[in-house]
């Protein structure tokens, strides 16, 4: 397999250049000083920054694209053999590698490089280590699955031995990295299109774990369950962290949880030298909490001080569409969230409900047809605590439906539990819904990884 050297810069074409994995990628290695060249579909402002950079930017997928000069290329997923970029590469024997190879090389040329995994909460897990990072001015190489303000986007190019990423289970692309230290938030159910079961996903995270040298480390949340399976592949230091008030078994625990009227928590945390430390956010729920003290591991096992910490997560107030506040509309407050899973919408939506209002109501848009058709009652049972929970067509993403699943059976799922539902196909249908029937004081959130955020932002006329 081709291995990139940073030191050693050579010429790589991306195919794909324009997502946002790709680009940042794509610009670190620009940066170093490699001639970067990339195809995507169509211009976007991201092709446009990356022009700006100096980055060759072709559009549309063709042969003529790859040339004989190239030292490697790469390619995400989403791109298939009969690509005409691809056939090619292969026809032209230039080298191949996957966006998870080249990230996973890339990692070996940094000492400390902190890769975060789990099911749900990696962005904001990342982008709270990434805070903490520069608050300790440790100038940092930051890839981050979301738009950080403090950074500008989702990258930042730092000139030190830290680098910090998004470890992704899906297709166990994870499994290319070369982390030294890695943070394992949850495992539960997900990309049952890939993974055949909660045994199989376990399964890839133990062997995330093993990806750790001797000297590395693994974070790991002490409530995931047969946590031993997991762990006892790792060959560096484990830490343990929980977010359950006084569960001594864990080497960070709080020992006091209380939220403010916008359900963004302080709480007391002990950590594993006995030392109590209090630490107050600016983010909703639960589920932040136990991102933050995962965050707070890390920094402790970087020997980043307790001071520097609590500044950082304090000034942390979220990643572009987590929770995130979009405005208010006639007395409506409206904000989005990323949520797509079950345990994501439950967390999301709990938070919600801290929070001052009248009703609750929930857009939610699905993510791909077989999630769907896996976490059916599940999305309905998270779904329910909201009072009113509106739903547009399933978002496809990569897929296509041969199941014959929904929205609509999503709605009756809801209301066989008693909620009110509603089930509209095209955004125009939601929106012309919710300005006749929201009223002031409602809090309404529109919910999942596609692109429902375009509902409230149409509202609200930005």
């Amino acid at each position: 397999m081709f291995e990139i050297d940073m030191k050693k810069p050579c010429r790589i074409h991306f195919i794909g250049i324009g997502g946002i994995s790709m680009s940042a990628l794509a610009q670190v290695l620009a940066d170093a000083g490699f001639q970067v060249s990339g195809s995507d579909r169509q211009e976007s402002d991201m092709t446009r920054l990356l022009v700006s950079k100096g980055i060759t930017v072709l559009y549309g997928h063709r042969r003529s694209n790859i040339t004989k000069d190239l030292d490697v290329m790469v390619y995400t997923s989403a791109i298939h053999p009969d690509n005409p970029e691809y056939q090619e590469a292969v026809e032209l024997n230039i080298p191949i590698l996957t966006r998870a190879q080249l990230l996973g090389q890339m990692m070996k040329n940094y000492p400390t490089s902190i890769a975060v995994s789990g099911t749900h909460g990696k962005t904001s897990t990342t982008s709270m280590i990434s805070e903490i990072l520069l608050q300790a001015q440790t100038d940092p190489t930051l890839l981050v699955g979301g738009i950080l303000s403090s950074i500008g986007g989702n990258l930042r190019i730092g000139h030190s031995d830290y680098m910090v990423t998004e470890a992704c289970e899906y297709t166990n692309s994870f499994l290319s990295f070369f982390p030294t230290v890695g943070l394992i938030l949850n495992v539960e159910e997900d990309h049952l299109d890939f993974f055949k079961d909660l045994d199989d996903i376990r399964h890839s995270f133990r062997e995330f774990a093993a990806l750790l040298p001797e000297h590395g480390c693994l974070i790991i949340n002490y409530d995931i369950p047969n946590l031993e399976y997991i762990t006892s592949a790792c060959k560096g230091r484990v830490i343990t962290y929980t977010n359950r008030i006084g569960e001594t078994g864990a080497d960070y625990y709080p020992t006091a949880i209380s939220y403010n009227h916008m359900a963004h928590g302080t709480f007391t945390l002990m950590g594993p030298d006995g030392t109590l430390q209090e630490y107050s956010l600016q983010v909703p729920g639960a589920h932040n909490i136990s991102n933050a003290i995962a965050a707070i591991a890390l920094a402790d096992h970087l020997e980043i001080d307790a001071t520097t910490t609590g500044q950082a997560l304090h000034g942390f107030t979220g990643t572009d569409r987590r929770f995130q506040y979009k405005g208010t509309l006639g007395g409506i407050t409206i904000v989005d969230d990323y949520a797509h899973h079950p345990t994501e919408i439950r967390a999301a939506l709990t938070a919600a409900r801290n929070i001052s209002h009248k009703r609750l109501w929930c857009v939610f848009q699905s993510h791909t047809y077989t999630r769907t058709r896996a976490f059916l009652e599940e999305f309905a049972e998270a779904l329910s605590l909201a009072d009113v929970v509106v739903l547009p067509d399933i978002y496809a993403a990569r897929e296509v439906n041969e199941t014959g699943i929904s929205s609509d059976h999503l709605r009756q799922a809801l209301e066989r539990r008693g909620t009110e539902a509603y089930y509209f196909p095209t955004f125009d249908e939601v929106e012309n819904f919710l300005l006749e029937n929201c009223t002031t004081g409602d809090l309404l959130i529109t919910m999942g990884a596609g692109d429902v955020v375009k509902i409230g932002e149409s509202l609200l006329g930005i």
